[in-house]
């Protein structure tokens, strides 16, 4: 059963999540660091075998008037490469408010400040991914 797995792209992390064999639920899976690009894609890679995926929802970062900003290309520019690289459907979707989210379960968990930026890369991931399982089940 293929599986779809979510990425939150940023410049230093990101964050990853896989859906289960259902495509129903998102769970958090791991934040790689960004050493290089070449290790980044190395490692989404063999998360991708390892789950059989066969797309990959990206979060896109616009800006709160829904334009694409310099952040955004960044993103689109990694997914584009991921997708070129290793034949990998694309999917974008908007990813404004996920770092807010996973920040607010963080402080509702009571997980102390200085261990929030450990979690919530592959938090926000896992909102993105799971935004857009849902929306695929109610369309």
């Amino acid at each position: 059963m293929n599986r779809i797995l979510g990425l939150d792209v940023g410049d230093a992390w990101i964050g990853v999540a896989v859906s289960d064999a259902l495509l129903l639920t998102a769970q958090p899976l791991v934040t790689i660091k960004r050493e290089s690009n070449k290790i980044a894609y190395e490692k989404i890679h063999d998360i991708m075998i390892k789950y059989d995926i066969e797309k990959v929802v990206v979060g896109l970062p616009k800006n709160m008037n829904n334009t694409i900003g310099p952040q955004s290309e960044k993103v689109i520019k990694f997914a584009e490469k991921l997708k070129n690289k290793f034949s990998v459907e694309i999917i974008y979707v908007d990813e404004r408010m996920t770092t807010l989210m996973a920040e607010q379960v963080l402080i509702e968990g009571s997980v102390r400040r200085e261990n929030r930026k450990k979690y919530i890369d592959k938090i926000a991931a896992t909102y993105i991914l799971q935004s857009y399982l849902d929306n695929r089940v109610n369309s």
